[in-house]
């Protein structure tokens, strides 16, 4: 084949011509290997990933349940492996109507009279599941969430999803934080105001605005995807792992700063294993004494420690939504001049409704500058900035390449110095002239701007080094050993039912080693 092309090009433009054909393969297949390399990086990252929460958090699995099952259930699965046990109505007779995943537990809540309210029924039938099957996990379905606009979005997920790995995200992850976070509806709005894909407050797209060459309309999928996936790549370069990343999105770089701490602070050998034993440190701190340890932890939560792990969950219905739905194609053109909705179905024969599911921002018009997506490319309409329909260019594929592989400790990105490395890697994706590039260089501008205002180095720093900070860690670690003994005598005595301090295992402990409730906040009230 090489010599029959050779042939060709030789009789058509000469040697000369020959020599650039071949430089230009060259370039296209350097650029090509070097794209990989940075996307065979980012899977390795994820695989990592995966592994450690299999160790820490084995029922992650678990979580594509709750949006596929529609509302108004509570399931139950286990905690060892996360596979679904039994569906429950929220409301209505649990020994009747309940819906079993695994045949050998019929008949585990028959007959049974159960608690009127439903946060005791949920202890009841948990108490039942462990003494069949052990740990287990529970929580209510979210299913209207997501099924409504899968149905309407599912197509573009292939689309999407390459947008994700262009930026170095693996698009089961990047997706599946859309699925927790907007459900796929790119107007989704949170009781905080937050919009869209990756639900971020106004004030930070209207700064995203700010620093972008380019319009940005924030109620678009497809225009929120590459944004989202640059800000997921960024975090996970500083961290090394989308875990954490994933919890900062949510819970804020100061909180989940503290838990990697935390985590250093337990023998945490990285920062996967540290934020997965800072953030069990944080829940049962939390569990035991809310308000006692609330330096340690500030507005890290039961859901901030759950968030990666519904993420990582949801990864199994990215790639069955993508297998089951017929996908389309999604082009992008800038629009050069306002165009109104009335025009667009003119020139391409489409239903308002269906232009509106590839543009949900499209109200009237789309404003000169800013993106109209469609199933086909319109030249009329503007140029193609549909970057994923192409080749990577082999700059930003290096550039890329090189920040993923960024060889740096979170504690460097806090300090001031490390600012000229992002500055640097910023200007190199800008001068690329890339969609990628641009997108790069301007989630990039908005890290760095962030680091600086939130003050989140020297927040961290304090809590690294101080005194009051660190003796109060011990008090923590030290009460919840305490807590772990309590329980394990209570197993031992078979006096669980009454709590930590109950009065039966009050008398236990005061028979067995008294010394022990002296050592137990909670048990001095």
């Amino acid at each position: 084949m090489v010599t029959k092309v050779s042939g060709l090009v030789v009789s058509l433009i000469g040697l000369v011509g020959l020599g650039v054909v071949l430089s230009a393969q060259s370039e296209l297949s350097n650029a090509a290997q070097t794209a990989r390399s940075a996307y065979y990086h980012s899977r390795a990252r994820l695989a990592d990933d995966e592994a450690a929460f299999r160790v820490y958090r084995p029922a992650y699995s678990f979580w594509q349940h709750i949006f596929t099952i529609p509302d108004g259930s509570i399931i139950f699965g286990s905690a060892e492996d996360g596979r679904l046990l039994a569906t429950f109505p929220s409301r209505g007779n649990w020994a009747r109507d309940v819906v079993w995943g695994e045949e050998r537990l019929v008949g585990t809540v028959e007959g049974r009279r159960f608690s009127r309210r439903l946060g005791d029924r949920r202890d009841e039938v948990e108490a039942l599941l462990e003494a069949a099957v052990g740990p287990v996990v529970h929580n209510p379905t979210r299913g209207r969430f997501l099924e409504p606009h899968a149905e309407r979005y599912g197509p573009f997920l292939g689309e999407w999803g390459a947008i994700y790995e262009r930026f170095g995200v693996p698009a089961e992850i990047g997706l599946a934080q859309a699925i927790v976070e907007s459900g796929l509806n790119g107007r989704a709005r949170s009781s905080a105001r937050a919009l869209g894909f990756c639900q971020w407050l106004p004030r930070n797209w209207n700064a995203l605005k700010r620093l972008s060459p380019h319009v940005i309309e924030g109620y678009n999928q497809t225009t929120q995807a590459p944004y989202c996936a640059a800000y997921l790549t960024i975090l996970a370069t500083m961290y090394g792992s989308f875990i954490p990343a994933l919890s900062e999105h949510h819970a804020g770089g100061v909180n989940v700063g503290r838990t990697v701490i935390n985590g250093e602070r337990l023998g945490g050998e990285n920062t996967r294993e540290q934020y997965f034993l800072g953030s069990d440190f944080a829940r049962e701190l939390r569990g035991i004494a809310l308000r006692r340890y609330r330096q340690l932890y500030r507005t890290y939560g039961r859901r901030s420690a759950l968030y990666a792990e519904m993420v990582f969950g949801n990864a199994f219905n990215v790639e069955r939504l993508r297998s089951q739905m017929s996908q389309s194609s999604v082009y992008a053109m800038r629009a050069p001049r306002n165009i109104g909705l009335a025009e667009v179905t003119r020139v391409t024969g489409l239903s308002s409704d269906e232009v509106k599911r590839f543009n949900p921002a499209l109200v009237r018009q789309v404003p000169s500058g800013a993106n109209l997506y469609l199933p086909d490319y319109i030249p009329e309409f503007g140029r193609d900035v549909s970057f994923w329909h192409h080749p990577v260019d082999p700059t930003y594929a290096a550039v890329l390449d090189d920040f993923v592989r960024l060889d740096a400790s979170v504690e460097d990105w806090h300090r001031e110095s490390f600012e000229s490395t992002l500055r640097e890697f910023q200007e190199r994706f800008e001068v690329t002239g890339t969609e990628e590039g641009t997108v790069m260089a301007t989630i990039l501008a908005y890290v760095i701007s962030d680091l600086h205002t939130s003050r989140r180095g020297a927040i961290l720093e304090e809590f690294r080094n101080s005194d009051r900070i660190q003796r109060l860690f011990d008090r923590g670690l030290s009460e919840l050993n305490a807590v772990g003994r309590v329980k394990e005598l209570q197993r031992l005595v078979g006096v669980d039912v009454d709590g930590v301090c109950g009065p039966r295992t009050r008398a236990a402990i005061n028979a067995h080693d008294p010394n022990l409730l002296a050592t137990v906040s909670a048990c001095q009230r």
